[in-house]
C-alpha cells in the first residue's frame, strides 16, 4: 500500500498505546519505503487524531495525516493529495451535523451473519469522566431514510443480525426534515436527570425501532448503547423489545458504579435507587430480558464504601454480561480539570479483579438458570477451540457451544443437514458458564417459526 491509516478511539489509554505501538511498526516499514524510492504515507484518523493532532504530527515526524472523526469522509483524498503536497496534512474541526447518512459501507466478508449500522454520532452528556463529546463531538442523528435504506441493503446481502449502534441510541431525534419537527421533548426514566435541557422535535428511537423491525422478520435487531435516562415509564422502546420477535430481549444498562456518591461526581444524572428502580421496571416490561452493564474501577474520589455498593450492585442486578474497567483520567474532560485521581493504581487493580470476580460468579448462576432451556441461536460459525464444534448467540447475546451434527429442520423437512452461518438453531442447554453456555442441536428452525412455538 501506499497509504495506510489507522482508525483510533481515545475513550481508554490503553487503545491509544495500541496505536502508538504500531506506530513504531510502521516506522521501519516507511523507513525502507523511502529508501527503495516509493514514498509510504501513514494517517491516523478518528478520536486519537483530535486529542492528540500536535504530537501526532510531530513525534518523530512519522504521520503525515491526521484526519479527526468529522474529517474522515476526506481523508482517503487528502492522503492521495498529500502524497503531492497539495492540502494541509490535519484536519480536525468537529461538526454539528456530520452523519455519514449518504456513505454506506461495503461489506467485504462474504456470507457475513452479522452486521453493525451507525444511527447518530457525539454524545451530550457530559459525563465527568468522558472524553466522547469532545473527540466526537455534539450528538446528532442520521436520517431515518438512510439508516433504513442500509438495513435494507443488509438484509438483500443476507445478514441475519444487526445492532444498531450509538454513544446513546435511545435519545436518537432525526430532525431531517420540517414535518419531524413538532413533538414534545421526551420526558426521561424515573428519577433521571441531564446536564443539558431536552431538544423538542424530531422522530425518537421507538418510530426507528419499529420501522427497522418490519423490514425483515427474519433478521435480529439489537442496540447500543442506550442510556438509562431513556427509558421513561411509557417507554414504547421497551414495549417493542418485548412484543417484536425480531427484537432481541437484551439492553445495556451501563451503570459505571453503585454508589451515588460517585455517579454524582461521574455526572451520570441518576442514583442508585433511580438505577435500581428502573431495572426493576425493565424486568417487568420485558420478561426473561438479559442485561449487561459498564463499571469504573477506582474513579476519583472512590472510597472502600463507595467499591463495596458497586459489589453489592453487580450482586443485585446479577448481569449476563459486563465490561469492567479501571479508570483513566482522560484530558479534556471535567473530571481532568475539577477532580483528583486519587486513587493509587494498585488499589484499581485490586478493586477492578474484585468487581471482575463478583460479576463472573452472578453471571455464571444467571446463566445456570437457563441450563435445560431451549435457545434460539443465530449460527456464526466454527468454534474457536474445536473444529467439531459450532458457535453462535442466544437472544440474550451469549455466546452457545454446539455439537456440529447433521440435524433436521424444524418444519418437519425430513432430510438431515448440517447448521451454517445464517441459520438460526434450536439448542438445549446442558452447561453454563460465566460467559457461555453449551448444549446440544435439537433443530434448525427459523426467527418466524420459534417465535410461533
Amino acid at each position: 500500500a501506499d497509504v495506510i491509516l489507522l482508525v483510533t478511539c481515545s475513550v481508554r489509554e490503553k487503545a491509544e498505546q495500541a496505536i502508538w505501538n504500531r506506530l513504531r511498526h510502521l516506522k521501519a516499514l516507511k523507513a525502507r519505503r523511502q529508501q527503495a524510492g516509493s514514498p509510504l504515507r501513514i494517517g491516523i484518523l478518528g478520536c486519537m487524531a483530535e486529542r492528540l493532532k500536535e504530537e501526532i504530527l510531530h513525534r518523530e515526524k512519522l504521520v503525515d495525516i491526521v484526519a479527526g472523526p468529522d474529517a474522515t469522509d476526506v481523508s482517503v483524498t487528502a492522503a492521495t493529495q498529500e502524497m503531492q503536497r497539495l492540502v494541509a496534512p490535519a484536519n480536525v474541526l468537529l461538526s454539528l451535523d456530520e452523519t455519514y447518512a449518504d456513505i454506506l459501507p461495503v461489506q467485504t466478508s462474504a456470507g457475513g451473519t452479522t452486521a453493525f449500522v451507525s444511527i447518530m454520532r457525539g454524545c451530550d452528556n457530559m459525563c465527568s469522566y468522558c472524553i466522547v463529546p469532545f473527540t466526537r463531538g455534539r450528538e446528532r442523528s442520521r436520517p431515518i431514510a438512510s439508516i433504513l435504506q442500509e438495513v435494507r441493503m443488509l438484509s438483500d446481502q443476507g445478514v441475519k443480525e444487526v445492532t444498531l449502534l450509538g454513544q446513546n441510541v435511545n435519545s436518537f431525534r432525526d430532525t431531517s426534515e420540517v414535518q419531524f419537527q413538532s413533538a414534545a421533548a421526551p420526558a426521561l426514566s424515573r428519577g433521571f436527570s441531564t446536564v443539558y435541557k431536552a431538544k423538542p422535535g424530531g422522530l425518537r428511537f421507538a418510530h426507528l425501532l419499529d420501522q427497522v423491525s418490519r423490514i425483515d422478520p427474519e433478521m435480529r435487531i439489537r442496540f447500543t448503547s442506550p442510556h438509562p435516562k431513556d427509558f421513561p415509564d411509557e417507554a414504547s422502546v421497551l414495549q417493542l423489545v418485548r412484543e417484536r420477535h425480531n427484537i432481541c430481549k437484551q439492553l445495556h444498562l451501563p451503570a459505571q458504579s453503585g454508589s451515588t456518591r460517585v455517579l454524582e461526581a461521574m455526572r451520570r444524572g441518576y442514583t442508585r435507587e433511580a438505577y435500581l428502580e428502573l431495572v426493576h421496571h425493565v424486568r417487568e416490561c420485558v420478561p426473561g430480558v438479559s442485561l449487561s452493564s459498564d463499571f469504573i474501577a477506582g474513579f476519583c474520589g472512590e472510597t472502600e464504601e463507595d467499591h463495596q455498593q458497586t459489589v453489592s450492585l453487580l450482586r443485585e442486578v446479577r448481569y449476563n454480561v459486563g465490561f469492567l474497567f479501571a479508570y483513566s483520567m482522560r484530558q479534556k474532560t471535567r473530571a481532568y480539570h475539577r477532580l483528583q485521581d486519587d486513587v493509587p493504581a494498585g488499589v484499581k487493580r485490586r478493586r477492578l479483579e474484585e468487581l471482575i470476580t463478583v460479576f463472573r460468579e452472578e453471571a455464571a448462576r444467571a446463566n445456570g438458570a437457563m441450563v435445560g432451556q431451549s435457545q434460539l441461536v443465530l449460527v456464526e460459525g466454527p468454534s474457536k477451540r474445536s473444529a467439531s464444534e459450532l458457535c453462535g448467540r442466544n437472544d440474550g447475546n451469549i455466546k452457545v457451544i454446539f455439537p456440529d451434527a447433521e440435524t433436521e429442520d424444524a418444519a418437519g423437512c425430513k432430510a438431515l443437514g448440517r447448521a451454517q452461518p445464517g441459520d438460526y438453531v434450536l439448542v438445549k442447554v446442558t452447561s453454563a458458564s460465566s460467559q457461555t453456555l453449551r448444549g446440544v442441536l435439537l433443530c434448525r428452525t427459523s426467527l418466524s417459526r420459534a417465535a410461533a412455538c
